[in-house]
């Protein structure tokens, strides 16, 4: 054993999860802050086997058996204790400390500067009390905190003088050396003497998960002094991304409440003690870590994070919002808690009390929506192109979960927020038309239709499609017999059956089609159906659902002729941004075949009632441009068409 220190057995013990262990070898059960089970170390039927996390032990209440996750693994694996660790070790990734016999000496160093830290800790809160801390204890009384708070959190105060506490300790016999290694004084590099950190501060002690003062953030009574707070360097004590402010005394009230909220300062913390609040803790002047969301996550399943409500704020959360999303495993994630603008905890409690905070805590934003409110916050997405890009920076985020079934989980449900989101219009800039086209803009549609066949007046009735208003292109030129080809028709139920998330901007167009075949009637019909009741927007479940509402027959017959190449944009394979483009321009195509038709059918009347020369021409210039507009192959002449099913899509 003397091959791992303590500090080692200690930061390994942390960043274990022992229900993950235990889970391996019995199958628990979660119960309140607990889980449950059958014990491994005796024969019984009813579970009298209980795991605690956040204690990070385990308790048999029928044969006594209790332990920690090595205790459970040298148990149940028959390993030794050196195994136990290196096996522990390799799965958190921490490296074994090398065989070293001075590991021992820097243990014990490390030992004697928790010592003289907590010295330095005593002397802090003397000078609080004394004459020269006198407006410190005015100060810190006036910000609302009792007598009893002050002595649970030690609050002190460092005297504004180079070398008040270098002078009281090493009159303590505690060495310059240990001080400096503590981070308690500077030395200069060009040389001289060294000199107090802090001066003229109310200092907080920074507690590790043994309870023991690490370190020291340091908050500025002048108002001419640059920094306002200030915390310890990095030393061999204190690790400031692995460390949160107050989590030692946090850890027994945050299995109490099932919670733990992380907010800004030291203040916040302890004015929500002050209140009765005693599961808050704090980062040390930085985002959150992968270290810190471990810490949380063992602490609570869904840790509580609070942001200011200004920009910064928002954009703080933001970070921590990407930070967790590659982290993201069952069970585990974070809730975002928005504080009224100028507010922070502290003045919120203060002013009205811990219901306030309360309160905002239970309407607490789940991590999923604050990512969604970062993707489309003020985001436009009224064109074809500019949803394909929202799409496709949401799917490639979503990749960045390195747990595969949550990605899964996420996709899926990203999937129907957007088909929500377009559904109802959110996806439009207020300049566009929404929903159901008005008015006028269908009739300044139809009026640069009637402008391309030379004013004729065509009546578009039944077969009228509300048209997306992109130019007429390329795609969907074919040939047949029907008023619109077979093919294209094909081509439209193609790709909207490989890719039905396009049903979020154009279900009121499909509706509106007049298919020239009753298989195509009925699938239509079919996919309108299962898409208005099903959760999720995706292919296979189309599919299936399609399968049993009695449609296999006309899928079959959709499917069995082999697409060509041209036609790529509809198969599965094609990128949802590149399906969505291609669709738009498929309706406007068969809108203007609709038309032309009529065009054509309506000169080719005035040439049977009347057939003099005009009439003619007429006609014959009218089926000529039909014929035309059929006889042309697809082609994709849009810019940049298809660049994006030539990239790794998450789609």
């Amino acid at each position: 054993m003397a091959r791992f220190s303590h500090h080692f057995l200690d930061e390994l013990k942390s960043r274990l999860t022992l229900s993950d262990i235990v889970g391996r070898k019995v199958k628990l059960v979660r119960k309140g802050r607990e889980h449950g089970g059958l014990c491994p170390f005796h024969s019984e039927k009813t579970p009298s086997f209980t795991v605690n996390d956040q204690k990070a032990f385990y308790h048999c209440f029928g044969c006594g058996v209790h332990g920690s996750a090595i205790d459970f693994v040298m148990e149940t694996e028959g390993l030794s204790f050196p195994e136990t660790i290196e096996r522990l070790a390799g799965e958190v990734g921490m490296p074994l400390p090398i065989p070293d016999p001075e590991e021992a000496k820097r243990d014990a160093r490390r030992s004697t500067l928790a010592e003289v830290m907590a010295t330095v800790t005593s002397w802090y809160e003397s000078q609080l009390r004394g004459q020269n801390g006198r407006h410190a204890l005015t100060y810190i009384q006036g910000r609302g905190l009792s007598d009893a708070t002050i002595k649970r959190f030690q609050i002190g105060f460092a005297p504004d003088s180079r070398t008040a506490l270098k002078e009281a300790m090493t009159a303590r016999d505690i060495t310059e050396e240990q001080l400096i290694e503590t981070g308690m004084l500077i030395k200069p590099e060009g040389g001289g003497a060294s000199y107090d950190r802090f001066r003229g501060r109310v200092m907080f002690p920074i507690q590790d998960l043994q309870s023991r003062v690490i370190a020291f953030g340091g908050r500025a009574l002048s108002s001419d002094v640059k920094a306002k707070y200030l915390n310890s360097p990095e030393t061999s004590l204190f690790h400031k991304g692995a460390t949160l402010y107050n989590w030692a005394r946090a850890r027994k009230a945050a299995y109490e409440s099932g919670n733990v909220i992380v907010v800004e300062g030291y203040m916040d913390v302890i004015a929500l003690s002050e209140f009765g609040l005693d599961y808050a803790v704090a980062p040390l002047g930085t985002a959150l870590t992968e270290d810190q969301i471990g810490h949380l996550w063992r602490m609570a399943d869904e840790p509580t994070l609070s942001f200011d409500g200004d920009k910064a704020g928002r954009r703080a959360a933001a970070r921590a919002v990407e930070r967790a999303l590659p982290l993201l495993k069952a069970g585990k994630s974070l809730r975002f808690m928005i504080m009224p603008d100028g507010d922070d905890p502290d003045t919120l409690v203060q002013r009205e009390g811990l219901k306030a905070i309360e309160k905002l805590i239970d309407q607490a934003v789940p991590l999923v929506d604050m990512l969604w409110q970062n993707f489309i916050g003020g985001r436009d997405a009224s064109t074809p192109e500019r949803r394909a890009g929202l799409e496709k920076d949401i799917f490639i985020k979503l990749a960045e979960i390195d747990d595969e079934n949550i990605q899964k989980l996420y996709q899926s449900e990203f999937r129907s927020r957007l088909w929500r989101h377009f559904r109802s219009d959110n996806g439009q800039s207020q300049n566009k038309p929404s929903g159901r086209r008005a008015p006028e803009f269908r009739q300044g549609y139809w009026a640069s239709v009637k402008d391309q066949h030379k004013g004729l007046r065509p009546n578009p009735g039944r077969h009228a499609v509300r048209a997306s208003g992109i130019a007429a292109t390329a795609l969907g030129r074919a040939t047949g017999s029907a008023t619109v080809p077979i093919r294209l028709e094909k081509l439209l139920l193609a790709t909207i059956i490989n890719h039905p998330e396009i049903l979020v901007r154009h279900v009121e167009e499909l509706a509106d089609i007049e298919f020239g075949t009753s298989e195509h009637e009925r699938l239509r019909t079919g996919i309108i159906s299962e898409t208005a009741i099903i959760d999720h927007l995706e292919r296979e479940t189309l599919l299936t659902r399609l399968h049993d509402a009695g449609l296999a027959r006309e899928l079959n017959d959709l499917f069995s002729h082999q697409l060509k190449s041209a036609d790529w944009f509809a198969t599965d394979e094609a990128a949802l941004g590149d399906a969505l483009i291609a669709f738009e321009h498929l309706l406007a195509r068969f809108q203007h075949l609709i038309v032309a038709s009529e065009v054509m059918e309506e000169a080719r009347r005035d040439f049977a009632e009347e057939m003099n020369d005009i009439n003619k021409e007429r006609f014959l210039a009218r089926k000529e441009q039909y014929d035309k507009m059929r006889q042309e192959t697809n082609q994709a002449d849009i810019k940049d068409f298809g660049l994006e099913s030539n990239k790794t899509q998450p789609i």
